[in-house]
């Protein structure tokens, strides 16, 4: 029922140099199954949650990892992910997208921290978990349509699994 974080962040295409943050990393599942693949890099888990956040301290404490790196941050408000402006050659946004209720802001934010010709990773629900209300579902098609309007260039669709939609944008 889960997406696959290594396969997902293969097709993202990451570097072992990369600089990449986790926006809204809830427990950590794309923090910790990225840390291994920068070990020259490094990552910022962003959780607005300070319970999720200490979770993944202790995960990243556990496995040994030194390039993780936590901030209790808010993804919607102006330089509310602690994050200097263009530092990020990539981003994860991974069923963040539908809980965003400031999507402008959000999307500043988001441009703001990226490098220009930085990626993101978008991974969401498609409303066909039975975990997921398909209510609170964005369609990929509305997805696509928020990044593009924000001046995000869509780059590919990815295989995200059954109960997703993955794609990746290029930041202008």
């Amino acid at each position: 029922m889960f997406t696959n974080p290594i396969k997902n962040l293969k097709a993202l295409g990451v570097r072992d140099t990369d600089i990449i943050a986790d926006l809204g990393a809830g427990t950590g599942f794309y923090t910790i199954a990225l840390s291994p693949m920068v070990p020259f890099g490094k990552v910022y888990a962003i959780e607005l949650h300070e319970d999720f956040m200490k979770t993944i301290q202790n995960k990243a404490k556990e496995h040994h990892f030194k390039n993780v790196q936590c901030f209790l941050g808010d993804v919607e408000r102006p330089g509310g992910t602690k994050l200097a402006s263009g530092v990020l050659d990539k981003a994860i946004v991974s069923n963040l997208l539908h809980q965003i209720e400031d999507r402008s802001k959000f999307m500043a934010e988001l441009k703001r921290i990226l490098k220009p010709e930085g990626r993101v990773l978008l991974v969401d629900y498609s409303g066909e978990s039975p975990a997921f209300s398909a209510k609170h579902a964005i369609t990929e098609a509305d997805a696509r349509r928020i990044f593009e309007d924000a001046g995000f260039r869509w780059e590919r669709g990815i295989d995200a699994g059954a109960h997703h939609y993955g794609m990746i944008f290029i930041r202008p």
